[in-house]
């Protein structure tokens, strides 16, 4: 595998990154443990100076080889993989998600899991469908927070699409985590009923952005804006800018972007950014991946959807 991708596994069609192991069907939380590479444990160091004092400030490891993982503050705890996965093991009793893919990233430093709803895809126009996941994501290097929210993929092009969802249906899950294998089978229904329409609230989104047709004007203007650079004159634009804009136009009209009636659609343009985020962005998959779910490219595709709705209700 590519060098920042330690382990992982996946179900079903091979993610578009193109890494991992697959399986023939969703594993158990004890077998995903083991197939992801993630059975293994996280501890502390106190740090030191030369001298012998003590600093405030932590080393994490992982115990079964004492690789340093990161610097952390003297009140950081981590959360283990055992519990990572453990937050998923009432929902997947319940037979109400599956899990679908899991694993390392950069040595071990950063870790997720993605489980799959049981519930039916959101269609956008006919043939163009999301599915529902749900995504925990978790760094044992202290660079960032436990974040558990909802991501839809795209089936019929494998685009991938991650969203800062900010509902109360998303703030329900994290706060429901810390008592989660205690929860009954109907609050677990409940939840996923939540989930489920905060789906089909952002689906409605989709269909909407599909109703409706750019003209070149604005696909230019909206692309601009994407990249931040909506106040600069085309004149003034880096060659490297004018470069970026012309790989997300050829995108945006390619066929993959045709899926039922959408071509020519804001949908389209939405798609098309993101297809530009999640495939070409960055210089290899693993990076792309690792800013898709973990840094920029997260926040990337949530001001990409902001900016298509602006520019959509504005024709």
């Amino acid at each position: 595998m590519v060098a920042n991708v330690e382990t992982m596994f996946f179900v079903g069609k091979t993610p578009w990154h193109g890494l991992g192991e697959k399986l023939d069907s969703p594993p158990t939380i004890a077998e995903a443990i083991t197939q992801s590479g993630l059975d293994w444990e996280v501890g502390l160091k106190q740090l030191y100076t030369a001298e012998g004092a003590e600093v405030p400030a932590k080393a994490t490891y992982r115990l079964s080889d004492n690789s340093v993982l990161g610097v952390v503050g003297p009140r950081y705890t981590p959360l283990q993989n055992q519990d990572a996965f453990g937050w998923f093991q009432p929902f997947v009793d319940s037979g109400l998600v599956n899990l679908h893919t899991a694993g390392s990233l950069q040595n071990g430093k950063k870790i997720w899991v993605l489980a799959d709803i049981n519930r039916d895809p959101s269609v956008i126009t006919p043939g163009d469908e999301v599915a529902k996941f749900i995504m925990l994501s978790n760094s044992h290097d202290g660079t960032t927070a436990i974040r558990v929210g909802f991501t839809p993929i795209r089936i019929v092009c494998a685009n991938t699409l991650a969203m800062a969802h900010k509902s109360s249906a998303s703030k329900l899950i994290r706060v429901r985590h810390t008592s989660s294998s205690r929860v009954n089978l109907d609050k677990l229904r409940e939840i996923m009923d939540l989930v489920n329409s905060e789906f089909e609230a952002t689906a409605e989104q989709f269909r909407f952005l599909a109703s409706r047709h750019y003209n070149q004007v604005d696909i230019r203007k909206y692309v601009k804006a994407v990249l931040g650079v909506e106040r600069v004159d085309d004149a003034d634009l880096p060659t490297r800018t004018k470069n970026t804009m012309n790989s997300i136009f050829a995108l945006i009209e390619n066929e993959r972007q045709s899926v039922g009636k959408t071509r020519g659609t804001w949908w389209a343009a939405y798609n098309g950014v993101n297809e530009y985020f999640n495939y070409h962005q960055g210089r290899t998959a693993d990076n792309r991946l690792n800013s898709l779910w973990f840094g920029t490219g997260h926040a990337d595709n949530a001001r990409a959807l902001e900016l298509a709705q602006q520019f959509s209700l504005a024709v």
